[in-house]
């Protein structure tokens, strides 16, 4: 694996957001339509989690959210950014990265 530069980790908006909505989207069956509070805006974004939670377990589960990775149109949807998780080799178990204790919305990691 290839080292990253300093300078090129800083060029990463990663936040802290909280998921607000959680929608299926129709003819897709892995993935969700959410909406992301990142404080000071809401984004959509569109994951591919539907087999790892179910909605009820997303609601208001604040996540880390790759804020400036180009828009990517998904089942006609576009994506505003990532939700970050850990996955394993086969992806048989995805946990999503979530912050350590309380902290505002919308905060920045580093």
């Amino acid at each position: 694996m290839d080292n990253v530069s300093f300078s090129d980790w800083e060029k990463l908006d990663l936040r802290t957001g909280k998921i607000i909505e959680i929608e299926d989207i129709p003819g897709a069956d892995k993935l969700y339509k959410l909406k992301v509070d990142l404080g000071n805006e809401k984004r959509i974004l569109v994951a591919g989690l539907k087999q790892y939670y179910k909605k009820e377990d997303l609601k208001n589960k604040k996540v880390v959210v790759f804020c400036n990775l180009e828009p990517r149109k998904l089942k006609g949807i576009e994506s505003q950014g990532m939700i970050l998780a850990s996955v394993n080799e086969d992806h048989s178990k995805v946990h999503l990265i979530q912050p350590d204790g309380d902290i505002d919305l919308g905060s920045k990691i580093s």
